[in-house]
Protein backbone atom coordinates (compact mmCIF):
# COMPACT_ATOMS: atom_id res chain seq x y z
CA UNK A 1 0.00 0.00 0.00
CA UNK A 2 1.33 3.43 -0.99
CA UNK A 3 0.84 5.62 2.17
CA UNK A 4 1.68 9.17 2.57
CA UNK A 5 3.23 10.27 5.92
CA UNK A 6 2.13 14.26 7.27
CA UNK A 7 3.90 14.73 9.93
CA UNK A 8 3.27 17.49 12.52
CA UNK A 9 2.60 18.73 16.13
CA UNK A 10 -0.86 19.07 15.38
CA UNK A 11 -1.38 21.68 18.05
CA UNK A 12 -4.22 21.73 17.88
CA UNK A 13 -4.89 19.68 14.23
CA UNK A 14 -7.22 22.07 12.79
CA UNK A 15 -9.18 21.43 9.61
CA UNK A 16 -6.59 23.22 7.00
CA UNK A 17 -4.55 19.91 8.02
CA UNK A 18 -7.78 17.81 7.27
CA UNK A 19 -8.21 19.73 3.70
CA UNK A 20 -4.46 18.68 2.49
CA UNK A 21 -5.09 15.05 4.24
CA UNK A 22 -7.96 14.31 2.19
CA UNK A 23 -7.13 16.01 -0.69
CA UNK A 24 -3.67 13.84 -0.99
CA UNK A 25 -5.79 11.31 0.07
CA UNK A 26 -8.43 11.57 -2.79
CA UNK A 27 -6.22 13.29 -5.61
CA UNK A 28 -3.11 11.62 -5.98
CA UNK A 29 -1.84 8.07 -5.73
CA UNK A 30 -1.84 7.76 -1.89
CA UNK A 31 -3.67 5.03 -0.38
CA UNK A 32 -3.78 6.02 3.15
CA UNK A 33 -2.63 9.13 4.77
CA UNK A 34 -1.12 8.64 8.50
CA UNK A 35 -0.98 11.83 10.37
CA UNK A 36 2.18 11.55 12.36
CA UNK A 37 1.74 13.39 15.65
CA UNK A 38 5.20 14.12 16.84
CA UNK A 39 6.01 14.39 20.71
CA UNK A 40 9.16 17.14 19.84
CA UNK A 41 9.87 18.69 17.10
CA UNK A 42 13.33 19.97 17.17
CA UNK A 43 12.52 23.24 16.07
CA UNK A 44 9.87 23.87 18.30
CA UNK A 45 9.78 24.43 22.06
CA UNK A 46 8.77 21.67 23.98
CA UNK A 47 6.82 23.73 26.50
CA UNK A 48 4.48 25.33 24.10
CA UNK A 49 3.27 21.86 23.25
CA UNK A 50 -0.48 20.10 24.40
CA UNK A 51 0.64 16.98 26.26
CA UNK A 52 1.27 14.13 23.37
CA UNK A 53 -1.35 11.43 24.03
CA UNK A 54 -4.02 14.45 24.19
CA UNK A 55 -3.09 15.76 20.46
CA UNK A 56 -3.29 12.37 19.25
CA UNK A 57 -6.52 12.16 20.78
CA UNK A 58 -7.43 15.41 19.69
CA UNK A 59 -6.06 14.00 15.78
CA UNK A 60 -8.27 10.65 16.56
CA UNK A 61 -11.43 12.63 16.95
CA UNK A 62 -10.75 15.20 13.88
CA UNK A 63 -10.66 12.03 11.53
CA UNK A 64 -13.37 9.47 12.68
CA UNK A 65 -15.39 10.51 9.26
CA UNK A 66 -12.41 9.97 7.03
CA UNK A 67 -11.54 6.39 6.57
CA UNK A 68 -8.76 6.77 4.58
CA UNK A 69 -6.67 9.07 6.87
CA UNK A 70 -5.60 7.31 10.16
CA UNK A 71 -3.27 8.50 13.43
CA UNK A 72 -0.23 7.20 14.36
CA UNK A 73 1.70 7.57 17.81
CA UNK A 74 5.19 6.23 15.75
CA UNK A 75 7.28 8.60 16.95
CA UNK A 76 6.07 8.74 20.67
CA UNK A 77 8.35 5.31 21.14
CA UNK A 78 11.34 6.65 19.39
CA UNK A 79 14.26 8.54 20.66
CA UNK A 80 14.16 12.22 21.20
CA UNK A 81 14.26 15.08 19.28
CA UNK A 82 12.70 12.85 16.33
CA UNK A 83 14.41 13.37 12.80
CA UNK A 84 12.50 12.09 10.09
CA UNK A 85 15.02 9.63 8.55
CA UNK A 86 15.12 8.09 11.83
CA UNK A 87 10.94 7.44 11.64
CA UNK A 88 11.20 6.10 8.09
CA UNK A 89 13.58 4.01 8.97
CA UNK A 90 11.69 2.17 11.72
CA UNK A 91 8.30 2.43 9.70
CA UNK A 92 10.12 0.66 7.13
CA UNK A 93 11.51 -1.70 8.93
CA UNK A 94 7.91 -1.90 10.85
CA UNK A 95 5.74 -2.79 8.21
CA UNK A 96 7.99 -3.75 4.95
CA UNK A 97 5.29 -4.17 2.85
CA UNK A 98 3.51 -0.92 2.45
CA UNK A 99 5.87 2.05 0.43
CA UNK A 100 5.66 5.14 2.49
CA UNK A 101 6.22 8.70 1.41
CA UNK A 102 6.41 12.50 3.00
CA UNK A 103 3.83 14.91 2.48
CA UNK A 104 4.87 18.44 3.28
CA UNK A 105 4.95 22.13 2.23
CA UNK A 106 6.31 24.05 -0.23
CA UNK A 107 7.59 26.27 2.33
CA UNK A 108 9.57 22.77 4.03
CA UNK A 109 10.96 21.83 0.77
CA UNK A 110 13.01 24.89 0.59
CA UNK A 111 14.75 24.14 3.59
CA UNK A 112 14.95 20.13 2.74
CA UNK A 113 18.56 20.82 2.38
CA UNK A 114 19.24 21.27 6.07
CA UNK A 115 16.97 17.99 7.43
CA UNK A 116 19.43 15.08 8.71
CA UNK A 117 20.61 12.62 5.82
CA UNK A 118 17.92 14.82 3.18
CA UNK A 119 19.74 13.08 0.27
CA UNK A 120 19.01 9.54 1.56
CA UNK A 121 15.22 10.57 2.04
CA UNK A 122 15.16 11.69 -1.65
CA UNK A 123 16.79 8.47 -2.86
CA UNK A 124 14.44 6.31 -0.76
CA UNK A 125 11.06 7.98 -0.60
CA UNK A 126 8.72 10.38 -2.63
CA UNK A 127 7.67 13.54 -1.44
CA UNK A 128 4.19 15.00 -2.29
CA UNK A 129 4.31 18.58 -2.12
CA UNK A 130 1.48 21.03 -1.38
CA UNK A 131 0.98 24.64 -1.63
CA UNK A 132 1.53 27.50 0.38
CA UNK A 133 1.49 31.40 -0.22
CA UNK A 134 4.26 32.15 -2.62
CA UNK A 135 5.53 35.51 -1.27
CA UNK A 136 6.65 33.62 1.81
CA UNK A 137 8.63 31.21 -0.87
CA UNK A 138 11.80 31.93 -2.73
CA UNK A 139 11.50 30.43 -6.07
CA UNK A 140 14.37 28.11 -6.47
CA UNK A 141 13.41 26.62 -9.88
CA UNK A 142 16.77 25.39 -11.01
CA UNK A 143 17.72 23.88 -7.36
CA UNK A 144 18.76 20.19 -7.54
CA UNK A 145 16.17 19.52 -4.75
CA UNK A 146 13.30 21.14 -6.47
CA UNK A 147 13.42 19.26 -9.59
CA UNK A 148 14.22 15.41 -8.02
CA UNK A 149 12.24 13.64 -9.58
CA UNK A 150 10.66 11.72 -6.17
CA UNK A 151 9.25 15.10 -5.66
CA UNK A 152 5.62 15.61 -6.72
CA UNK A 153 3.90 18.53 -6.73
CA UNK A 154 0.27 18.13 -6.04
CA UNK A 155 -2.27 21.39 -6.86
CA UNK A 156 -4.17 20.89 -3.37
CA UNK A 157 -5.90 24.23 -2.16
CA UNK A 158 -3.83 27.21 -0.40
CA UNK A 159 -4.66 26.88 3.46
CA UNK A 160 -3.04 29.05 5.57
CA UNK A 161 -4.66 28.38 9.15
CA UNK A 162 -1.85 28.00 11.88
CA UNK A 163 -2.33 26.40 14.93
CA UNK A 164 -0.23 28.92 16.35
CA UNK A 165 -2.86 31.68 15.79
CA UNK A 166 -5.86 29.71 16.73
CA UNK A 167 -3.92 29.25 20.59
CA UNK A 168 -3.32 32.33 20.94
CA UNK A 169 -6.80 33.54 19.92
CA UNK A 170 -8.11 30.55 21.98
CA UNK A 171 -6.17 32.47 24.89
CA UNK A 172 -7.44 35.97 23.38
CA UNK A 173 -11.52 34.58 24.11
CA UNK A 174 -11.77 34.56 20.25
CA UNK A 175 -14.11 32.44 18.48
CA UNK A 176 -12.18 30.16 16.20
CA UNK A 177 -14.66 26.91 15.79
CA UNK A 178 -14.81 27.15 11.95
CA UNK A 179 -11.40 26.50 12.25
CA UNK A 180 -11.66 23.47 14.22
CA UNK A 181 -13.67 19.93 13.60
CA UNK A 182 -16.64 20.35 15.91
CA UNK A 183 -15.67 17.19 18.41
CA UNK A 184 -11.43 18.58 18.33
CA UNK A 185 -13.18 22.08 19.50
CA UNK A 186 -15.76 20.52 22.08
CA UNK A 187 -12.82 18.46 23.87
CA UNK A 188 -10.33 21.51 23.65
CA UNK A 189 -13.52 23.91 25.48
CA UNK A 190 -13.89 20.94 27.87
CA UNK A 191 -10.90 20.65 28.85
CA UNK A 192 -9.61 24.33 28.86
CA UNK A 193 -6.81 24.01 26.68
CA UNK A 194 -5.09 27.10 25.16
CA UNK A 195 -6.14 29.31 28.00
CA UNK A 196 -3.07 30.23 29.43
Amino acid sequence: MKIGLYFGTFNPIHVGHLIIANHMAEYSDLEQIWMVVTPHNPHKQKNTLLDDYQRLHLVNLAIEEYPKIKATDVEFKLSQPNYTVNTLAHLKDKFPQHEFSLIMGEDNLKSLHKWKNYEYILENHAIYIYPRVSQAIEKESDSAVQNHPKIHKIDAPIVEISSTDIRENIKNKKNVRPLLSEKVWNYIDHNNFYLD
